[in-house]
């Protein structure tokens, strides 16, 4: 059922059941990005929300998810399917609908990640990046991403304003930075696959301005520690109007939390 929560997120991607395996809830035009559409990662959370209450696994493992259609504000159901229940994953499977069409579906796979043991081995490193309160709001004052919509939602800190960030093209292939909700909620692993989208792709520091989802793939590797998350995000192939964008998350204390791929058109 639906219920009150304290923060934007919550709320928003909260859906209430009205029968077997459909939810109902209100789609906000509080996400929306500058092109006035709903951002993918809180169409995706919408879906996973409702998902996550038909397994008994606590916490994404991993999710795929094609988008048919942009999502916009108004009346949407979510229409689940649980396809097995292991004794360490359980996987189902989600379809956000608008006026009776498709939006966004979903398989995803949930796990015990504080349970989860093995062998690891760590080849990566996170970004070193000066502490967020030495860095910059690149958003503040300058317009490049409206404070509206999601822009009120998810803030950002960066080292230095280059590039597309100061108003000119940079050229970069990797982009690297804090991120975190506004209101301080912090991050759980489905706020992680929502976050992998939440930032303006690195393309757009070749001029590109326009770039929509078209499959986005997310691990989450570890619940993560409270704080301000570490990202990196890199595109280094345009290809006849699509392009890839590899995003990773690293917590407060240094760790890989999440990694994403997702391919993208430019309209």
């Amino acid at each position: 059922m639906t219920t009150t929560a304290p923060y934007a997120f919550d709320s928003d991607t909260a859906s209430t059941s009205i029968g077997d395996h459909v939810y109902e809830l209100e789609l906000t035009d509080r996400w929306n990005t500058p092109a006035g559409t709903a951002n993918g990662g809180y169409l995706l959370a919408v879906c996973l929300q409702a998902l996550r209450g038909e397994v008994p696994q606590p916490d994404l493992l991993s999710v795929s998810a094609h988008y048919l259609r942009p999502g916009t504000p108004g009346p949407a159901r979510v229409v689940t399917e649980t396809a097995r229940i292991g004794r360490r994953t359980g996987t189902g499977a989600a379809t956000l609908l608008r006026d009776d069409k498709e939006i966004i579906r979903v398989l995803a796979t949930f796990s015990d990640l504080a349970a989860a043991e093995g062998q690891t081995i760590e080849l990566g490193v996170a970004p070193e990046l000066p502490a967020p309160q030495d860095c910059v709001d690149p958003v503040a004052g300058r317009n490049k991403v409206a404070k509206t919509g999601i822009g009120e939602r998810v803030e950002f800190r960066m080292p230095a304003l280059r590039g597309f960030w100061g108003g000119e093209l940079g050229r970069a292939t990797t982009w690297e930075f804090w991120m975190r909700f506004t209101d301080g909620r912090d991050a759980d692993p489905i706020a992680l696959a929502a976050l992998v989208d939440a930032a303006p792709p690195v393309i757009f520091d070749h001029g590109v301005r326009a770039s929509s989802t078209i499959e986005l793939t997310a691990h989450i590797r570890r619940r993560p520690a409270p704080g301000w998350l570490a990202c990196r995000v890199t595109t280094k192939h345009l290809v006849n109007g699509f392009h890839e964008e590899d995003f990773e998350l690293w917590d407060s204390t240094g760790v890989l939390v999440a990694q994403s791929r997702q391919l993208a058109i430019v309209p």
